[in-house]
């Protein structure tokens, strides 16, 4: 798909982000940018509060330039400091994404009023697989005092939302990815991991910290099969260092007891986490860009959900496990279910999982093959919804709208 406006110019995009904390409100920011770039010619502008984060994302990034270009993409950080000087001079853009409910800069939305043609302004939403997303997908919100309106605009995972982030080339590099040893053997390399042994078992873990990390990895350590888990540089380290009894651990690390194997990793960048999604057999992840990722690399993956006040968070979780699970055989689900409901309310204030995650993981493990082609099905079933072909037929919509309410009032 390719929009123009009425001058056959590209059509012009800001996306404002305010990095909350952890890397995802950048990391599908960061995604949606490209793809609005390169799949559709547009002109994109990249509003980021904390490009420290970003950075470690996309490391050509520089934390210290209020203006850069970086894959074809305009990216200026979003300070008060530098607005008060260069919002004044800034024209708004035809579309106007505001990520997860992020304020926009007063200036920046009385500019917006003040145009002739104004913008199209849309709040891209939280994923949610609830069911009330659905309802609220498209709505309307008029500003209470000015002429202008803004809509809601909800990814998800049915047809009556507005799908998942899914780049034009993903699914055919994943396969051919995963088809070709050599690839794979080469994106080894350049990790500095050793090619996996024909009886291993190999995980990445993505995740917050969980007081169900020691419980697993002694289960690890006791399996049957060697298992090797890599973890990237993040917040979870600390718990790392002591199960194995070490002060710190830090990339690089090789730590091994019993069957299990940890090797710390690099934090990686944004493009060559997919590979390891891909590469794995079983993938941990957290949050909603990276959870959205395992899902694209058809494997079996379990989601430590962010967590919410009052537990909001394990409404959604079980959302999804609803939808996940649909057309899944019993036995399967009751073992996907378990796993996942210790893995996230282990670390859930106030609650603690009722029972072991050791019997949770071996009921699971009994399953593997199962769940590894249910994993593949999923992601073919959601491959033929498009956030961002959704996003843009709702920006055409509502420009058509617009044409004939202004039509009607030159009557």
């Amino acid at each position: 798909m390719h929009i123009t406006n009425g001058m056959n110019k590209p059509i012009t995009c800001d996306i404002f982000c305010a990095v909350i904390d952890n890397f995802g409100d950048i990391g599908v920011c960061w995604r949606l940018a490209k793809q609005l770039v390169h799949e559709h010619d547009m002109t994109v502008r990249l509003w980021v509060d904390d490009l420290l984060s970003f950075r470690r994302l996309h490391p050509a990034i520089s934390p210290d330039m209020p203006i850069q270009h970086c894959l074809g993409v305009e990216i200026w950080h979003w300070s008060s400091t530098f607005l008060e000087l260069t919002f004044s001079k800034v024209e708004p853009a035809q579309l106007v994404i505001e990520a997860f409910a992020c304020v926009l800069p007063e200036c920046y939305v009385a500019a917006m009023v003040a145009q002739e043609c104004k913008s199209i302004w849309v709040n891209l939403e939280y994923l949610s697989a609830e069911e009330w997303v659905a309802g609220c997908h498209c709505l309307p919100s008029p500003n209470p005092s000015l002429p202008i309106t803004k809509y809601f605009f909800f990814p998800g995972f049915t047809l009556q939302t507005g799908g998942l982030l899914l780049e034009r080339d993903l699914i055919a590099r994943r396969d051919a990815f995963q088809s070709e040893l050599h690839t794979q053997a080469a994106f080894w390399r350049a990790l500095g991991v050793p090619l996996p042994k024909p009886d291993e078992v190999r995980v990445s873990l993505f995740c917050y910290e969980n007081i169900a990390l020691s419980e697993l990895f002694s289960t690890w350590a006791k399996a049957n099969i060697p298992i090797l888990c890599l973890v990237p540089e993040d917040c979870v380290l600390p718990q790392v260092a002591a199960f194995f009894g070490t002060e710190h651990v830090v990339a690089g690390d090789i730590l091994q007891y019993g069957n299990l194997e940890i090797r710390v990793l690099p934090f990686i960048a944004q493009e060559r986490y997919d590979e390891l999604l891909w590469a794995c057999d079983i993938n941990f992840v957290r949050g909603e860009d990276s959870c959205v990722r395992a899902q694209w690399a058809g494997k079996p993956f379990v989601w430590h959900i962010y967590p919410q006040q009052d537990k909001v968070h394990l409404k959604k979780l079980s959302a999804f496990m609803e939808l996940y699970c649909s057309g899944l055989q019993l036995d399967a689900t009751r073992a996907l279910y378990s796993l996942w409901q210790r893995w996230n309310i282990g670390q859930s204030e106030g609650q603690v999982a009722s029972t072991s995650l050791k019997p949770a993981w071996n009921e699971y493990w009994k399953h593997i093959a199962l769940l590894q082609r249910h994993a593949r099905e999923w992601s073919q079933h959601l491959s033929g919804n498009s956030l961002v072909l959704n996003l843009l037929n709702f920006v055409q919509k509502i420009d058509r709208m617009r044409s004939l309410e202004c039509k009607s009032d030159l009557r």
